[in-house]
């Protein structure tokens, strides 16, 4: 069976800048150490994609339904089709003393925020830093090797999906989840308690999970603190 827009599907990733070879993005922790990609703190794994809701980039979002399951295929992205050509009207040069005395420390290659907008140091010299503000990939023919790991079918592994895409720093098996025809329970367990953006995660759970199942009406999260057992509890009868 083909893959179709709106399929939900697990996806495993190495993209490449063509003219180099360069890898810039992967879902896989051995390559993103190999490649010195590697952040610590990030998490390297499959990941969903929902065919057609534009999560990458839509030359290959279009491209999933030639894809076949757990077979690797590839496919290349001309600069127009991926971040644009290459500007050289977003090139400017700024001295020094406009960065430093912002409390920016300029260093080659470096991604820096300047006048509310993202730069990319080039080069440094004579006081004078050059700052391009393109895309850091504009221009450049991207490949993309991807394999289709898993198409999911039932409701509860989406839903599952969903979840863990908002909220992947906590174990997606401990969130116990009650689903009904109109409703979908969520148990958050303690350890999501004083996840960073908690409140907007569960706002984008929430409108998920109506968009991708229009017959949910209430999307409900239940948190409860359970009584934690320190050493041995004495009853004492009076």
């Amino acid at each position: 069976m083909p893959i179709e827009k709106g399929d939900f599907i697990i996806i495993d990733y190495v993209a490449k800048v063509k003219e180099t070879g360069e890898v810039f993005d992967t879902t896989t922790e051995e390559v993103a150490k190999k490649e010195k990609l590697y952040k610590e703190g990030e998490i390297y794994e499959s990941k969903l994609v929902v065919v057609g809701e534009g999560w990458m980039l839509k030359t290959l979002d279009e491209s999933f339904p030639t894809f076949k399951l757990k077979k690797p295929a590839s496919i290349e992205i001309p600069p127009e089709k991926a971040f644009g050509p290459r500007d050289p009207e977003k090139v400017r040069l700024v001295p020094l003393r406009r960065l430093t005395t912002r409390g920016i420390t300029p260093k080659l290659g470096v991604r820096i925020e300047f006048d509310g907008k993202f730069a990319t140091v080039r080069t440094m010299g004579s006081g004078r830093v050059q700052l391009d503000f393109n895309p850091p990939l504009a221009g450049k023919t991207l490949t993309y090797e991807v394999t289709v790991q898993k198409r999911l079918e039932t409701k509860l592994e989406k839903v599952t999906a969903l979840l863990h895409r908002r909220m992947p720093a906590v174990d997606v098996e401990k969130f116990k989840l009650k689903l009904s025809k109109k409703s979908i329970v969520i148990n958050v367990p303690e350890e999501a308690f004083y996840v960073e953006g908690l409140q907007l995660a569960k706002r984008g759970i929430a409108t998920d999970m109506q968009k991708f199942f229009p017959e949910t009406t209430t999307v409900k999260f239940v948190e409860a603190f359970g009584k934690k057992k320190t050493g041995k509890e004495q009853t004492t009868k009076e």
